[in-house]
């Protein structure tokens, strides 16, 4: 046995690239479709919406050191834009043009300009021999973390990892084979969790979306036939926030992360005939390793109990080694009760490589065979994790640590609010007290005021639990995942200044 060892014919390196090829070779009927309305169907190059202002561009361009920028044409004034904030004299990446039929493009004239896409591929040597990896370990991806607590990172994927996560994704979701998978997640998140890499595997096809709001999803669901899609919550409450609520024709599949998704909105969301499964995943993990895997057993249980149930984030995908929530002191794991916090610990494959040019934050998330995540959750009896905050969302209140998630999620079941998100507010009393950020959903007839917000959630929660401020804005800030900003709400809630509550 000690004689056999890897050679050749059994170490190719793992790469999602080679997916590609296959589906070139076993797919190729499936070309892209111009649809009305707006609708893209793509199978190779479908695009998603740019969200990012032109600074964050220009910061993550110089710090990947990008040399070529895929640029979809409606993206191309914030790119340029971008490009001019680049010092003089400093090297600049140069554009290709992603243009829809139709659109004449930039002029070549441009001194950035480096041609156009469809140009690229119609010129393009059909003999060209792809350059693979040496090693499955060489760097794939570079992503950027959404900067919901800080400045973006930007995250190191190697090939190996990104195959293992993309076909983890696959098995733990059933995607069959030729789905119809509708493009409500972005791209750029997370590779959009890996489905990518996944469609490719799996001969999807890929409805890609230039407007995005509710009835245009709905229009794209049933035209095309749509069977999974993906999306945050903020996606599922969109979804369920319509004026006529008609249940869909077949079911749709549609698989949630991001953040915790609250039982009410998951309830309402299957009302309406879509078949919801909740994930965990984070931009340094490459897409969800971590899943509510359904049991027979639970379809019994009443449609709250079952809702509640799929609000908890599960247990590690078949790919991931190892799961955990350990306690901060002590380092060992918390109990398995449900309600003993600690931080999320992952080990697998598809964990990062890295922060590019930052080993102090790379040695502070990796460390003791761990990746610290920085979420905070518990572990259930059953060995299902559940999320309740991230470390720095956490409320410290007279002592108690108190979760901004469940409060939350509370305030999601009352019936004019669209969306919710809870941070702390210094306090002269309890050092800090929970302070509440509402927006509203549309055609809300009686606005609730703050006294009527405060008594709502005291029928519901304890008292040291129930927010002290109210503020009810028009829309709540996001990322470019459609992440809510709790450091921008957080830096609001400071600048209040303290509240005066009562000792009792």
């Amino acid at each position: 046995m000690d004689q056999l060892k890897p050679s050749p014919p059994n170490s190719s390196p793992l790469t999602p690239l080679r997916f590609l090829e296959r589906a070139a070779a076993v797919y190729a009927h499936h070309f892209p479709i111009s649809g009305a309305s707006g609708v893209f169907v793509s199978t190779r190059h479908p695009k998603h919406r740019q969200r990012l202002d032109s600074r964050t561009i220009s910061v993550v361009l110089r710090h990947a050191q990008s040399k070529l920028v895929f640029v979809d044409y409606q993206s191309e004034s914030v790119v340029l834009e971008a490009l001019s904030l680049f010092p003089p004299n400093s090297e600049r990446p140069l554009i290709v043009l992603i243009a829809d039929d139709g659109e004449s493009g930039i002029p070549s004239s441009k001194s950035d300009m480096y041609g156009n896409y469809e140009e690229m591929i119609l010129n393009g040597d059909p003999n060209f021999d792809w350059v693979r990896p040496e090693s499955e370990f060489d760097p794939l991806t570079l992503n950027y973390t959404s900067g919901t607590t800080s400045s973006p990172k930007g995250v190191v994927h190697s090939h190996r990892g990104t195959f293992l996560v993309a076909f983890d994704s696959l098995i733990e979701w059933s995607v069959p084979k030729e789905p119809v998978y509708l493009w409500t997640l972005p791209m750029f998140h997370a590779n959009g969790w890996s489905y990518t890499w996944g469609m490719a595997a799996a001969g999807g096809t890929n409805v890609c979306l230039r407007k995005f709001d509710v009835a245009t999803i709905y229009a794209a669901i049933r035209k095309y036939k749509v069977t999974h899609m993906c999306g945050a919550p903020v996606v599922l409450n969109m979804l369920t926030n319509v004026p006529d609520g008609k249940r869909l024709e077949r079911p749709v599949y549609i698989l949630t992360a991001g953040a915790p998704p609250p039982a009410a909105v998951l309830l309402r969301t299957e009302s309406l005939g879509f078949v919801v499964s909740h994930g965990y995943g984070l931009t340094e993990t490459g897409g969800l390793v971590v899943c509510c895997t359904w049991k027979k057993k639970w379809n019994k249980f009443p449609a709250a109990e079952k809702a509640r149930i799929k609000a908890r984030q599960g247990v590690r995908t078949p790919g991931m080694a190892e799961v955990d929530v350990i306690d901060p002191e002590s380092g060992k794991g918390v109990k398995r009760d449900g309600k003993t916090l600690g931080e999320i610990v992952l080990r697998g494959g598809c964990i990062m490589l890295g922060y590019l040019k930052d080993p102090e934050a790379t040695a502070k998330a990796m460390k003791n065979g761990w990746f610290y995540t920085g979420d905070v959750g518990v572990m259930h009896p059953d060995g299902y994790l559940e999320i309740k905050d991230r470390s720095k969302d956490v409320i410290i209140s007279g002592g108690e640590n108190l979760s901004s998630v469940e409060v939350e999620s509370v305030l999601y079941t009352h019936p004019a609010v669209n969306e919710a998100a809870v941070v702390a507010r210094p306090d002269e009393f309890w050092g800090e007290s929970p302070c509440a950020f509402l927006s509203l959903k549309e055609g809300v007839k009686e606005k609730p005021t703050e006294k009527e917000v405060v008594a709502f959630c005291r029928s519901k929660l304890p008292h040291y639990m129930v927010p002290k401020t109210v503020v009810i804005k028009e829309e709540l800030p996001k990322t470019s995942t459609g992440k809510i900003q709790k450091f921008v709400l957080r830096e609001m809630a400071k600048a209040m200044g303290s509240t005066r509550t009562s000792r009792m």
